[in-house]
């Protein structure tokens, strides 16, 4: 018997103004690719002949009671359909501007993009905004579909037109995509199979540009990387086994292995994967939650992350970042206020040191003013209050997907663009946290954890 072929998977995010189309396209892809349950779109269509409704292929999608009652998409749905090749997560992505959160929630999730535009409108303010946002989110695979070109006889000089003025405005976000594509998602024109009224056209249909789409690697294929959790202690039974545990985000390792903690730079040997109530294991991977005892005993820190010493790792250190954020606090975000950035295991506190580039809560793109408000999007660059390891999110989105917490409110969500050069800092005298640790565990072998709970401790003690 033949193994079942393993199918690539991808998250897409399809979005645009509203009533533009964007839930017409994905219902005409599920049914042009036979992704559908048996005889649903069969049903659906006799209920709509029974009830006196012109079928839309929409309505495959909207489910939801407030949908059916305001025709609108109010959430960022998730859609599963197959190509011959790969197997597509589709997040149809609200176009309204009251539920910008969803459309950021969804789209945060994807690898790709597409954009979809009225021939009738043209490119609305939400066409624009919803451009900037997948900018914001780092979203580079895009394809521009533009929709209902059968209500003007799919004539090139309206698709040109349009897609002129978006290419434009998308060049301005430094966002290039990789196709604009004249559709009609009604009728299921250039969206799966290619369009004889479009003799003009020549590229690709909807279907075929997704597939030329590269999809990420999976974690388990990355270099491997671990945020340090913590570390546990055993006294009972003469149990002296240091635990160093966190969850694996990204690669494999095994043991015997050469680990490397960052931002400390300790190095030490993996002595035994650790199972509770089992054996040690030869391995672990991205995924599992783990624990590690170590040939060599050493101090490290809560949130360091620890990689293979001999692996080329794109993670780095440093105290300053470019970043992309949505605030969603009830305060603003301002200067000269320390708020806590969490970050993989770490924590530390940040300051706002400049916004690069506003979208605020009227949708309109401008340069940094004085902070920003409840729903605004912006590319800032972060201070951190001491040196942070962490990864870009294109490299690793575990390590390059952070929060921000204002007080007890968790005010805002943001993904690493890029590392900027640290600025001094003073620091403990090295060697300093080495010669405290083998006192304490010394002295305190069945009471000291390895780790310190937090700075005052470090100095009370």
């Amino acid at each position: 018997m033949r193994a079942k072929r393993h199918l690539d998977r991808m998250n897409i995010v399809i979005t645009g103004h509203v009533d533009h189309g964007k839930s017409t396209l994905v219902g005409r892809m599920l049914a042009d690719t036979s992704s559908l349950p048996k005889g649903k779109l069969d049903a659906l269509k006799r209920q709509c002949e029974k009830n006196g409704r012109i079928f839309e292929y929409s309505m495959l999608l909207d489910a939801l009671e407030d949908e059916q009652r305001q025709g609108i998409t109010i959430d960022s749905a998730r859609i599963f359909f197959k190509s011959k090749t790969r197997e597509y997560i589709i997040i149809d992505a609200p176009g309204h501007i009251e539920f910008l959160r969803n459309m950021l929630s969804g789209a945060s999730r994807a690898v790709a993009a597409v954009l979809v535009i009225d021939a009738i409108e043209g490119v609305a303010e939400n066409s624009k905004r919803h451009g900037l946002l997948l900018s914001l989110l780092g979203i580079s695979q895009t394809l521009v579909a533009v929709n209902k070109l059968d209500l003007f006889g799919y004539d090139e000089a309206v698709f040109r037109r349009i897609k002129n003025e978006y290419e434009k405005y998308l060049e301005s976000l430094n966002v290039k995509p990789l196709a604009f594509i004249p559709i009609s998602a009604r009728e299921g024109k250039n969206v799966v199979t290619s369009a004889s009224e479009t003799p003009w056209y020549n590229g690709k249909t909807v279907l075929q540009t997704l597939e030329s789409f590269r999809n990420l690697p999976s974690n388990e294929k990355l270099f491997f990387a671990m945020p340090l959790q913590d570390v546990y202690r055993f006294s009972d039974d003469n149990d002296e086994r240091r635990i160093y545990a966190g969850t694996i985000v990204s690669g494999e390792i095994k043991r015997g292995d050469l680990v490397r903690f960052l931002p400390s730079n300790k190095e030490a040997h993996i002595k035994n994967i650790e199972v509770w109530n089992a054996p040690s294991r030869e391995s672990a991977k991205t995924g599992e939650a783990s624990g590690f005892t170590l040939k060599e005993e050493i101090y490290v820190k809560n949130g360091e992350v620890m990689v293979k010493a001999d692996e080329s790792a794109p993670i780095v250190v440093s105290s300053k970042i470019r970043a992309n954020l949505i605030w969603l606090g009830e305060r603003p975000l301002v200067f000269n206020e320390s708020y806590l950035l969490k970050l993989g295991g770490a924590k530390t506190s940040v300051t706002l040191a400049k916004i690069e580039r506003v979208l605020d809560r009227d949708f309109n793109a401008q340069g940094g003013g004085g902070g920003l408000r409840r729903n605004e999007c912006g590319s800032v660059i972060l201070s951190l209050s001491r040196p942070m390891a962490l990864s870009t999110f294109h490299n690793n989105a575990a390590l390059g997907r952070f929060v921000i917490v204002d007080g007890y409110d968790a005010a805002a969500a943001g993904i690493v663009l890029e590392s900027l050069k640290d600025e001094e800092k003073g620091e403990m005298p090295d060697g300093f946290e080495e010669e405290l640790f083998a006192l304490l565990n010394r002295y305190f072998p069945h009471r000291f954890s390895g780790t310190f709970s937090s700075d005052k401790e470090k100095r009370c003690i």
